[in-house]
């Protein structure tokens, strides 16, 4: 029997708690990225390419984040938190091509206002835009 699909709150409530998670994530890449910048250029300020290649880092590290526990099980620790798990549409564990390409599909959604978590509301199985795109829905797991 397939899981039912997570309702709405509990998935807004876990990208809350992510938040909390991702903010930790992004402040420790960046200061490894500080830290391999000064050691490599003696410079704390970093300009142009420096400046994207550590937009670059914070995406990798973040991604590296998702998708880890993404193909892990398809929980990270909020989902966990709140009895969510990520899977195919047909109830299969997500594979490193699937996740990364949730995980792309994701950054536009999120660029432009959050429209990608919007589209939950007017979407016919409540699905977020990235989830309808990526072929994967979030269930929610019996206690």
């Amino acid at each position: 029997m397939p899981s039912p699909r997570a309702g709405l709150l509990p998935r807004l409530a876990s990208l809350l708690y992510e938040a909390l998670i991702l903010t930790a994530i992004v402040l420790l890449a960046g200061l490894a990225w500080q830290f391999a910048h000064w050691m490599l250029t003696g410079r704390l300020e970093a300009s142009g390419a420096a400046v994207w290649s550590l937009r670059a880092w914070i995406v990798l590290a973040t991604a590296a984040y998702f998708c880890g526990f993404w193909v892990r099980g398809g929980q990270t620790l909020p989902m966990r938190t709140w009895r969510l798990r990520l899977e195919r549409r047909d109830g299969g564990p997500l594979d490193a091509r699937r996740a990364l390409a949730r995980y792309a599909l994701a950054w536009p959604g999120v660029l432009a206002a959050g429209i990608g978590f919007a589209w939950a509301l007017v979407d016919r199985d409540r699905q977020f835009l990235h989830d309808r795109l990526a072929g994967t829905r979030i269930v929610r797991l019996p206690r």
